[in-house]
């Protein structure tokens, strides 16, 4: 694709932006009608022509006009063809300014309420496929919005986005629309993500308050019966006054703020708005019918307690605010006041957010996907098994190293005390209970966390030669390095990401060193001759005259083989003192891993450790995957 398009049709309002796929600024807000943000409403003409934005609210040749149907969309079946004729009037008007152009290589992401379900989505997208729409996917809005600050240049939030809870808040004309995001991922909320409230009420508040003072007040409110398209068209002249006077409330208090509207129906009728702050505190305070007489700040700042009681996870710390009447002061200290841990922010063009982070979520969607496409040749590739393999052998000393002084102390010396203490007969007993207890202490618990630090330090060398590869992929598509970077991620236990060092070995990888050093604590804790532990304590002499003529009797091999099958009395066993033992692990340790190395280089299974290669690989090559689905957080 060369070209994204974001569409956001509003109840009252709709944008169109831009994005090309090289551009490094930020998605162009296209005109429609000669405005950037245009009246959602259409009309058709006599002649078969469809005309959107303002024209369609006054135009005389309508023989139909409609306005303000999305909100009406899940409870009227016929708003599918309004939403139809609206769109393909859209697309008419691109076409025909060349903001669009045939058959080029375009798609458009089209914004809907968070609380839309995957159904309903997939019906909506299917409307503006049969408006003769390119390629089309379908976006929340309040995820759209989310992305848009997420690039914007003066909004540095996106690590705040990736690894905290956030909260979206899209007041629209008709509803506000929350989104619950945690690690980039949206979450249900009970509340189905959306409250019929939005800034059209405070527009209706407005208008009425206007017609009242009015001389006209009986004529006009039965034009506006009437005719639905001129009450519309009252109330967007009434939303923008309401706009115009909040965005310099200083400048509009200490000077008039009006504007005049001639409704044209069955006889001129002239009626004239006003903004002050007496009607300003009116707009968030008067009670209205439609809201179960109640005022729009209660009915949101209920909304917003529902929505804190409806979040299971952790609280927001960001609180993301977008949609004209986010501009409001008296918003985000509704949202403060609830969420008083949260930091809350909003964009500098709130009502164009949602249309530029939709054009932005198409390009990022290609990006990923050429982005995954890499990744995934990466990890179909041997790269990652070649450098887990140079590195193998490391990564079994450092676990020998982390290993056999817990095992001497914690099982071999216990197994030994237990020959001592007569529990065992015979010292070759000790052979089958070394290996069952060390074999039981490796699997442990215990012996896994101690594996955690030598092998996370292994990793990183590992990594250091992974982002010979993956770096290059990240900057080819816009990815900041570290989002891939195993480095990263390897404490980062919030994202769930992280590659578990204490898994590393499976049960039958570990085969080969529980044997390597059972067979070589016993020879060292022998001597070598089966008399190492013997010989120790207060008469080590006179037991060694005694084996020196064993010795001289039967041979050095048969004494040590009678000597560990024999069944030796316990008063001699208790002439082993028990510091015995201890100095001789401490005496071994050394001639234990250093015995095992040996025996690694010389020794080692291939099959053994071709089966680590590739679990380890294929582990690192999960973390991988998983980083690239964060990476992917912004698509929704």
């Amino acid at each position: 694709m060369e070209r994204f398009y974001g569409f956001d049709l509003g109840d009252a309002e709709s944008a169109v932006s831009r994005l090309e796929k090289g551009s490094a600024e930020a998605p162009e807000q296209l005109e429609i009608c000669g405005a950037k943000s245009f009246i959602s409403a259409y009309a058709q003409l006599r002649t078969g022509e469809i005309l959107v934005g303002e024209q369609a609210c006054y135009h005389a040749d309508a023989i139909k006009r409609k306005l303000r149907f999305k909100s009406h969309f899940l409870t009227d079946p016929g708003c599918a063809d309004d939403v139809k004729t609206f769109a393909a009037g859209v697309l008419g008007e691109l076409y025909g300014s060349a903001a669009l152009i045939k058959n080029d290589d375009t798609s458009f992401y089209i914004g809907c309420p968070a609380g839309w379900d995957g159904n309903t989505r997939e019906f909506y997208r299917s409307i503006f496929e049969q408006a003769g729409y390119p390629p089309a996917k379908i976006v929340s809005e309040s995820r759209a919005a989310l992305i848009s600050a997420c690039q914007s240049r003066h909004l540095q939030i996106g690590h705040d986005i990736m690894s905290k809870p956030v909260l979206v808040v899209d007041i629209g004309s008709s509803t506000t629309d929350f989104a619950y995001i945690m690690g980039g991922k949206e979450v249900e909320m009970q509340t189905a993500g959306e409250v019929v409230l939005g800034g059209g009420i405070m527009d209706e508040i407005l208008l009425d308050e206007a017609i009242e003072g009015s001389l006209f007040s009986r004529r006009i409110r039965q034009t506006l019966e009437n005719s639905e398209a001129w009450k519309n068209y009252c109330e967007f002249a009434a939303r923008r006054l309401k706009e115009k006077y909040f965005s310099d409330e200083a400048y509009w208090k200490v000077n008039p703020c009006k504007e005049s509207v001639m409704i044209r129906y069955r006889e001129p009728l002239k009626l004239t708005i006003t903004m002050d702050e007496k009607i300003a505190k009116k707009l968030l305070e008067k009670k209205v019918e439609r809201l179960g007489n109640r005022s729009f700040r209660e009915v949101f700042v209920q909304s917003l307690y529902d929505v804190r009681d409806n979040i299971k996870g952790s609280k927001p710390e960001l609180l993301f605010l977008t949609g004209g009447v986010s501009k409001l002061p008296e918003i985000r200290e509704w949202c403060a006041e609830v969420f008083p841990e949260a930091i809350v922010i909003r964009g500098s063009e709130p009502e164009f957010s949602v249309s530029k982070g939709l054009a932005w979520s198409g390009r990022i969607d290609e990006d990923m996907r050429e982005f995954r496409e890499e990744v995934d040749q990466l990890m179909k590739s041997a790269k990652v098994e070649d450098i887990v393999e140079r590195h193998i052998e490391e990564l079994y000393k450092g676990t020998v190293d982390a290993l056999i002084d817990p095992i001497l102390e914690k099982v071999a010396e216990p197994v030994f005390l237990r020959w001592r203490n007569g529990e065992l007969r015979k010292l070759s007993d000790a052979d089958e209970v070394l290996k069952n207890d060390i074999a039981a202490f490796v699997r442990s618990e215990e012996a896994r966390a101690l594996l955690v630090k030598p092998i996370t330090s292994w990793l990183k060398p590992v990594a250091e030669e992974l982002e010979e590869y993956t770096v290059p992929i990240c900057v080819r598509h816009n990815v900041p390095y570290s989002s891939m970077s195993l480095r990263s991620f390897l404490q980062v236990s919030d994202l769930d990401i992280s590659l578990d060092a204490r898994n590393i070995f499976a049960v039958e990888e570990i085969t080969l060193m529980i044997d390597s050093i059972i067979s070589i604590i016993i020879g060292l804790l022998c001597g070598g001759s089966g008399a190492a532990l013997v010989l120790e304590g207060p008469i080590g002499i006179l037991a060694g005259i005694t084996l020196s003529f064993i010795v001289l009797i039967l041979g050095r091999r048969k004494m040590e083989e009678a000597l560990l099958n024999m069944d030796i009395p316990g008063p001699m066993r208790k002439v082993v003192p028990k510091a015995a033992f201890r100095s001789r692990m401490d005496a071994i340790s050394d001639g234990v891993k250093e015995n095992f190395y040996k025996s690694l280089e010389k020794d080692k299974s291939d099959e053994i450790t071709k089966r680590m290669v590739e679990d380890i690989s294929a582990q690192i090559e999960m973390c991988l995957e998983k980083m690239a689905e964060v990476v992917e957080i912004p698509l929704g």
